[in-house]
């Protein structure tokens, strides 16, 4: 199916969108509540703020199939378990390595979009995967060395990064047929119900937070999520998966650097190395989908 023409140039909400996302490690890192209670808030603040304009969006809930529900369903589950598992990686390690291994998620995509709809594969595209491939595990090495908390640190990111590809794949199917704000909506409740159920069995508080917590949970809703993930899935009507996942490689430079002046982090030989690997590796599919997707050849 053709992709629609993007009312606005392209590179805008995608620059705005980086910058947003840039700042959600550094919140996490800034609450002392648990991953699974700021994912949750973070999501629920997010709902309430769109409530107001969903109102024309609900004779659409009527068109939904079965089938469709069940999609939404599973994007929202996979939404919650990338935000539990990356969430959780930064209380590990780095936001250098666990963001750095985040952005990776265009390789999960790859693959993913290969098998899923029969998407095409180039040997550049192969070439810049392995490359990326081998940036993160330099970064893994490295951090064995630090200990073996940062390593978990590191796998627990990298599940999660194969969580959103999961996520991201599930909304380019259902973009396709459904409007993007009815999306953003649906997963999102649903991953706030796999969340509330989550807390309740593992008996994780859901409430008695410290008033900056409550800030972080407001803060993680407006800026990464409505200014970041929303934007993303609207975005998605108009580009592909894949290339949102590539342009969200100004993620960990951004996330880095603020963690440099906010948290006081600085990266190692390792992570600078492993990131300049993963750049370079992703670098070269954004070159090469720049020159196949005729779609984005005037907003790229």
């Amino acid at each position: 199916m053709e992709k629609l023409k993007c009312p606005v140039p392209v590179f805008i909400p995608l620059i705005v969108g980086v910058i947003a996302v840039s700042f959600s490690s550094i919140f996490v890192k800034l609450s002392d509540a648990p991953v699974s209670v700021q994912g949750m808030y973070r999501l629920l603040f997010t709902v309430l703020f769109m409530l107001p304009f969903s109102a024309k969006h609900v004779m659409e809930a009527k068109r939904i199939t079965s089938r469709q529900c069940l999609l939404l369903f599973l994007s929202g589950l996979f939404l919650a378990l990338h935000f539990l598992l990356w969430m959780g990686s930064l209380k590990l390690t780095t936001v250098a390595s666990s963001t750095i291994i985040l952005a990776l998620q265009p390789v999960f995509v790859l693959i993913g979009a290969f098998f899923l709809f029969n998407e095409k594969t180039s040997p550049s595209l192969l070439a810049g995967m392995g490359v990326a491939i081998c940036g993160a595990v330099f970064i893994g090495w490295g951090d064995i060395g630090i200990s073996p908390e940062n390593l978990l640190g590191d796998v627990l990111s990298l599940l999660g990064t194969l969580a959103v590809a999961v996520h991201m794949l599930i909304g380019q199917h259902l973009l396709r047929r459904i409007p993007s704000f009815f999306y953003s909506l649906s997963v999102f409740v649903s991953a706030i119900s796999v969340f509330a159920c989550y807390n309740l069995a593992a008996g994780i508080p859901m409430v008695g937070y410290a008033k900056q917590d409550w800030t972080i949970f407001f803060l993680l809703a407006i800026i990464p999520t409505v200014f970041g993930h929303v934007l993303f899935n609207w975005l998605m009507k108009y580009v592909s998966a894949k290339t949102i996942s590539f342009n969200i490689l100004g993620e960990p430079v951004g996330a880095s650097i603020l963690a440099y002046f906010m948290l006081n982090e600085h990266i190692t030989i390792f992570q600078a190395a492993g990131g300049f690997l993963v750049c370079t590796g992703l670098y070269v599919f954004l070159k090469t989908n720049h020159v196949k997707d005729s779609s984005l050849s005037q907003s790229v």
